[in-house]
């Protein structure tokens, strides 16, 4: 049976529920301080080839390539992996409406129609007659204790993690896009050099081949010099395929089929390199700039929250209920005060805040993991960059050396002074060092890459980007949060 309150007693309930409400105060997340290093300058941008410039947006630009552009622009806008960080994010979103919707008051509206099944005397002249009710309800959880106001800020803070995902995966999508198309170039690069050393294999073939037919080598030398044609030769096929798998990846990562894999890039006859020095900012920059850090720093955050979620469960809950309608031809309203309270036996709310401080002590485990695996990403690159560069320029003078040997080598064969397995084994030298120096190059740019995917960039739409069409921008995670 339900009680009826008078207006006033409810109006006096409901005004001390509020006054209470208003001294309720939500424990605040402290974020922890970042390392010491993380504030400062990098060990390894002290090195060449690296500067304390922030880098770019859009710093696969540096590479100064159109076609590398292009096939980026393509991967953000139809990318699988993205589409699938976008309804994550959408989902994270509307569980946070539906947390802060809860704060508001519920209302319920019924009505119904029937027979009016009332005992009247059987008579001829009797007419069928039809109730109707009409009802609403009003129900409202006084939160005194911030139980609904952290499991808002719990989910709110896992939507803005769940952006920082987005962002991280554009940031995978676009290194994995511009390390594809190196692999591409460097494979069809390699298939040249390989093809062009063939060609010169195959006419010292032939010299060797003419010189056999005047006396002037043994058939050794032609049998050498159809062993290093072949062994040449026998390099272009693994280079085809990894062309074929590079085209392959690119097809992947722009949400094409395999048929649609293009069979090589436009107008790339080499691995693109940066030829500036590399802007890498500092420690403080990067904790700003990278998503996973981001995303951490507000899964800690909601971690916090649900922890004063599970310390409002000690507490009684209170909702003020009130219903008013048509029933039976009349008026009937009522307010019902509802307190739900575990108590004594609070055992299930002592575990569930055990568990939520756990989460706690894991989210904040995980910020530190991430805070550290970002820095030493980026000096492990830094070190992996200049140690190549290093090795480019040796066996960049290591070649002209070998250029040099070959030439000789020839020349004292043909005037008789050596063999021509002396000619062989500097020819072998040389393409050696050749696609050494070319694997350097690619080895290089692939550092780069690296480099600019530790420094967290790739995610933030560039100044100097034009207006991207809403379809494109929603697909590509450029949208503004709703």
């Amino acid at each position: 049976m339900k009680r009826i309150v008078s207006g006033r007693t409810a109006l006096a309930a409901a005004l001390a529920a509020t006054a209470l409400a208003g001294c309720a105060s939500t424990p605040a997340a402290t974020p922890p301080s970042p390392p010491s290093a993380a504030l400062g300058g990098f060990v390894g941008a002290a090195g060449a080839g690296a500067s304390a410039d922030a880098p770019p947006p859009a710093w696969w630009r540096l590479f100064d390539d159109p076609a590398l552009d292009a096939h980026v622009a393509r991967a953000l806008a139809a990318n699988v992996d993205l589409k699938v960080a976008i309804a994550n994010l959408e989902a994270a979103r509307a569980a946070a409406r539906q947390a802060d919707a809860a704060r508001l008051p519920a209302t319920v509206i019924e009505s119904g129609a029937g027979p009016d099944r009332a005992d009247r005397q059987p008579s001829t002249s009797s007419i069928p007659k039809t109730s109707y009710e009409l009802g609403a309800t009003i129900a409202y959880e006084v939160d005194l204790f911030g139980r609904l106001k952290s499991a808002a800020q719990a989910t709110a803070l896992d939507a803005d993690a769940s952006r920082a995902a987005l962002d991280a995966a554009r940031v995978t999508v676009v290194g994995d896009t511009v390390a594809a198309y190196l692999d591409l170039c460097g494979a069809a690069a390699n298939r040249r050099l390989a093809q062009a050393q063939l060609d010169m294999q195959q006419r010292s073939y032939d010299l060797v081949a003419e010189q056999l037919k005047s006396g002037e080598v043994s058939p050794l030398e032609l049998a050498q010099a159809a062993l290093l044609r072949d062994r040449v030769a026998a390099t272009l096929a693994p280079f085809e395929a990894d062309g074929r798998r590079a085209a392959l990846r690119l097809a992947l990562l722009q949400g094409k089929a395999p048929a649609e894999a293009e069979a090589s890039p436009s107008a790339c006859d080499a691995p693109p390199r940066i030829a500036t020095p590399l802007p890498v900012g500092d420690g403080a920059a990067l904790i700003a700039r990278r998503p996973d850090i981001r995303e951490a720093d507000h899964r800690l955050a909601a971690a916090a929250a649900r922890v004063g979620v599970a310390k409002a469960d000690f507490y009684p809950r209170i909702q003020l209920a009130g219903s008013a309608g048509l029933i039976g031809g009349g008026f009937d309203a009522v307010l019902t005060p509802l307190i739900t309270w575990a108590f004594p036996n609070q055992q299930a709310a002592r575990a569930r805040l055990a568990g939520a401080r756990s989460g706690a002590d894991v989210a904040l485990a995980n910020w530190e993991r991430v805070m550290l695996r970002a820095l030493s990403e980026v000096e492990t690159a830094l070190a992996d960059f200049q140690a190549e560069d290093r090795r480019r320029a040796e066996l960049t003078t290591a070649l002209s050396q070998a250029d040099v040997v070959v030439r000789r080598a020839q020349a004292r064969q043909r005037l008789g002074a050596d063999n021509y397995l002396l000619v062989v084994d500097a020819e072998r030298t040389r393409n050696d060092v050749a696609s050494q120096l070319l694997l350097s190059q690619l080895r290089i740019a692939q550092v780069q890459v690296a480099l600019f995917r530790a420094l967290g960039g790739g995610w933030e739409p560039s100044s100097a980007d034009p207006p991207p069409n809403r379809d494109l921008a929603r697909a590509a995670g450029l949208n503004s949060a709703r």
